[in-house]
């Protein structure tokens, strides 16, 4: 429903943003005025003795909400250096604004493909605004660590285990951005998330064990009949060469025998080719051919 403004009469206002007026009546403030009054009286009164109780410090990565009364101080929060509190009415709570890392415990997951995988992360985080992390929430480390279990649980299941195992970046960067959105009612910042580890069943290790090897010794039979296939071509081509020139057959051969000799065997079988006797075969004289007779008496 809207007013007469232009606003939602059913919007929730956060506390921090909420007028001290709206829901106090006259009664509450000349309370409130009357407690201020006698608070300043006896804080005169005791001065300096009082300035102990008075001036408080907050370092340089903290900030200070102050509360008088029970209601947030204008001004938001306090630091760093020197702030003065009035005693008996004002609290206040100090917020550290460091980045804060913490480990999600281990959440066993079931993947899109019906995968039970075991998965922990590391997030970090910060306080982006002092006021609104007191005020929002009730406990802001509480609530950033459950939602990011649970915002880990519901991205994961989403994914297929390849993807779990691939893609750690894209995944990491969108819990990021989803915790981000989550938290910034609360301020609270999430600068960064990042996937731990991912433990899979021993079966399965052994199952994607066995797949690897299997891929990898058929990429290595593959790599070996290319290879192979590769030096016939070279031979065949140096046969070509070497039928160009019958001395480079014979060349080769002592080539050959020199490789061997080199290596101090005692042995070696060593081919010799014909074509070095076919001088010596068309020398020797004809097959039933007798020679001529020898006188006895020369």
């Amino acid at each position: 429903m809207l007013t007469t403004d232009g606003k939602n009469k059913d919007e929730i206002i956060p506390m921090y943003k909420r007028n001290p007026n709206d829901d106090n009546g006259n009664d509450n403030g000349i309370c409130a005025l009357l407690l201020t009054m006698i608070s300043i009286f006896f804080i005169v009164i005791t001065f300096p003795i009082s300035l102990i109780f008075c001036i408080k410090v907050v370092k340089e990565y903290e900030r200070a909400v102050i509360f008088r009364l029970g209601r947030l101080v204008k001004g938001g929060a306090k630091g760093p250096g020197l702030f003065f509190i009035i005693p008996c009415i004002d609290n206040y709570r100090c917020v550290d604004l460091r980045t804060v890392s913490f480990n999600v415990p281990p959440q066993e997951i079931l993947s899109k493909d019906s995968v039970t995988v075991k998965v922990d992360a590391v997030v970090y985080y910060r306080i982006s605004n002092a006021t609104i992390a007191i005020c929002n929430v009730e406990d802001y480390s509480k609530s950033t660590r459950l939602l990011a279990a649970t915002s880990l649980r519901n991205i994961l299941g989403t994914k297929n285990l390849s993807d779990i195992l691939a893609d750690r970046e894209s995944i990491s960067h969108n819990m990021q951005t989803t915790l981000d959105e989550a938290t910034h009612p609360w301020g609270v910042k999430v600068e960064r998330v990042e996937i731990k580890d991912v433990g899979l069943p021993v079966q399965l290790q052994r199952s994607m064990a066995a797949e690897a090897e299997a891929t990898r010794d058929a990429r290595a039979k593959v790599i070996a009949a290319q290879g192979e296939q590769n030096a016939a071509r070279a031979l065949k081509e140096a046969a070509e060469v070497i039928s160009e020139s019958p001395a480079a057959l014979q060349l080769r051969y002592l080539q050959t025998l020199n490789s061997i000799a080199a290596e101090k065997n005692s042995t070696i079988v060593f081919p010799i080719p014909m074509e070095l006797f076919r001088g010596f075969i068309t020398s020797a004289p004809k097959a039933g051919q007798t020679s001529a007779p020898v006188d006895p008496n020369a």
